[in-house]
């Protein structure tokens, strides 16, 4: 958890408290979940700001520190201002490190210098840059890594097929969802094949030739 954000409780709520807010150079935001009753916050636009250019805020377990003591989050939920991108507003969800979250944490391919489908000129397609997972929320990972080695043209890789962290566990358990294939590029075709290729596209023109005599 490498997030930290020092926060106030506003006691008014409303639109006309969240625009004077704005104005003071905070961001009116919101926690609930838990056991506890919801809280109206405002955290300084400056630290939202730096804790979202980090890249570890969203989908990573945040600590609020606010009436003098540390509070365990998630962000749920940041609204920007459709002109300037500036945040708005933000969400978050009470959890602790045990409680299991659904995130998307980005795959990270590897093998790619030996898969015998890469080494013979094919393409790697990757259908999902991010894969859903249940989690403890203390041990989010930053990263799945997903071995291609094996893959050959016309190959794919499954979630089944990818070794996940300790804990964690695939988010969507009704299909064996599809993580990457190799396709065959156009160096990766056969003489043969390059000349059946060439072969059909003679005859389109052939024929769209007769056509026009037609």
């Amino acid at each position: 958890m490498s997030v930290v954000l020092d926060v106030v409780v506003r006691e008014e709520t409303g639109t006309g408290n969240s625009r004077e807010a704005r104005r003071n150079g905070m961001v009116p935001g919101v926690i609930y979940g838990g056991d506890k009753a919801p809280a109206s916050i405002g955290v300084k636009f400056n630290e939202i700001l730096k804790a979202i250019n980090s890249g570890q805020f969203l989908s990573n377990m945040v600590e609020l520190t606010f009436e003098g003591k540390p509070h365990k989050v998630l962000t749920k939920d940041v609204q920007f201002h459709p002109v300037t991108d500036a945040p708005m507003h933000v969400d978050f969800y009470r959890v602790t490190d045990k409680t299991i979250i659904d995130v998307n944490v980005s795959a990270v391919f590897v093998g790619e210098d030996v898969s015998p489908g890469m080494k013979a000129g094919g393409a790697l397609n990757v259908v999902r840059y991010n894969i859903e997972v249940k989690c403890p929320a203390g041990s989010i990972p930053e990263n799945i890594e997903v071995d291609i080695s094996g893959m050959d043209i016309g190959d794919s890789i499954h979630l089944s097929e990818v070794t996940l962290p300790k804990g964690v566990k695939p988010g969507i358990s009704d299909r064996d969802v599809t993580i990457a294939t190799i396709i065959a590029s156009r160096t990766s075709k056969t003489a043969e094949e390059e000349a059946e290729d060439a072969a059909a596209e003679g005859e389109a023109t052939d024929a769209a030739a007769e056509g026009a005599e037609g």
